[in-house]
């Protein structure tokens, strides 16, 4: 068992970020030093209040992350570069060799006492999930790639696990949401407001929704527990909830219409298939509508177990989605 101290440094990168903010706010709760790698200081007036170390930098910049690992006893890694288009080469320069800058940069130190790595759920096949639990392998065939390079840091952390001894343990949550979220959230609302959303396939599929609260009791768990090194373990709420179940909590915390459009599953993937061809002849930017990694999420059956979590890692997730998306929504917008 770790025991954590203030004279531990727990260095949480992506600081600024949904999961990043509440790890370093409940580190600051429990007495701890916390240290949080920022791309702008003036962008973390929240982390400031806190009373948080920052340090300015990204993950493919190495001297930031050489200054960040000093005294670093404990990481949360949860910084990554998000999305669901561009270039797999943007991607993995920051998901996968910044995390190798920093593995090497916090082992060179030799303070570390633990890392803990935020994955994803999206690193299994893009198909049904029917209780999927860790002995089935990630994929690195057919996903986009943010999930590709999910997966590639994943294993390299593994790899170190496996060839320098670190003290590792990763953590996959699925669709992660809360109080400051600034992304993924915010645009379902704003979609919902204008009344452009639509069901992809049936609306009884199973999300793979998790509370940030709950990730981060599962973040302390891997932080102070010895037994569950080198452990991958599926983190998300205690009850999956259906795509209509929680489309419509969204709706009804927000005081918005619920949706009944359904675009039947083939021609969703249809229109995903012909968007992603044209879109990438043009060389947008942008993603388009629709795409194969807005039907992993919109359109596929995500039930994984956690029967692993909640039997190795002490798992006990409190909060329930009943309460915890509608305490999301108002606290997005103010309330």
């Amino acid at each position: 068992m770790v025991q954590l101290t203030g004279t531990d440094v727990i260095l949480v990168t992506g600081g600024t970020g949904l999961v990043g903010s509440h790890v370093a706010s409940q580190a600051v709760a429990r007495g701890l030093r916390v240290r949080c790698l920022v791309r702008s200081a003036a962008a973390a007036g929240f982390l400031k209040s806190l009373g948080c170390e920052l340090i300015e930098g990204d993950l493919d910049q190495a001297e930031s992350l050489r200054r960040a690992a000093v005294g670093a006893t404990v990481v949360v890694h949860c910084a990554a570069k998000v999305g669901d288009w561009g270039p797999t080469e943007d991607y993995r320069r920051v998901n996968v060799e910044g995390t190798r800058a920093l593995l090497e940069a916090c082992l060179a130190v030799g303070t570390l006492r633990r890392w803990v790595q935020i994955s994803s759920l999206g690193v299994y096949e893009g198909r049904d999930h029917y209780g999927t639990d860790e002995a089935t392998a990630p994929s690195t065939a057919g996903i986009d790639g943010y999930t590709l390079t999910k997966v590639e840091s994943e294993l390299l952390v593994l790899q170190y696990v496996r060839e320098r001894s670190l003290p590792a343990v990763v953590l996959r949550p699925g669709f992660i949401y809360g109080s400051r979220d600034r992304t993924v959230l915010p645009r379902l609302l704003e979609r919902l407001r204008a009344g452009k959303f639509a069901y992809l396939g049936s609306p009884d599929k199973l999300m793979n929704n998790t509370w940030v609260e709950n990730l981060c009791s599962a973040v302390w768990l891997a932080v102070e527990n010895d037994g569950v090194l080198g452990e991958v373990f599926n983190i998300r709420d205690p009850r999956a909830v259906t795509k209509r179940e929680f489309i419509e909590t969204v709706c009804d915390s927000a005081g918005l219409k619920k949706p009944t459009k359904v675009v039947p599953l083939p021609i969703a993937r249809l229109l995903a298939g012909l968007m992603e061809r044209v879109w990438k002849l043009l060389g947008r930017s942008e993603a388009p509508l629709l795409n194969s990694a807005r039907i992993k999420f919109l359109g596929l059956n995500l039930d994984y177990s956690i029967d692993k979590a909640v039997r190795v890692l002490g798992y006990r997730p409190a909060g329930d989605f009943r309460d915890a998306m509608p305490a999301s929504v108002r606290a997005l917008q103010g309330g």
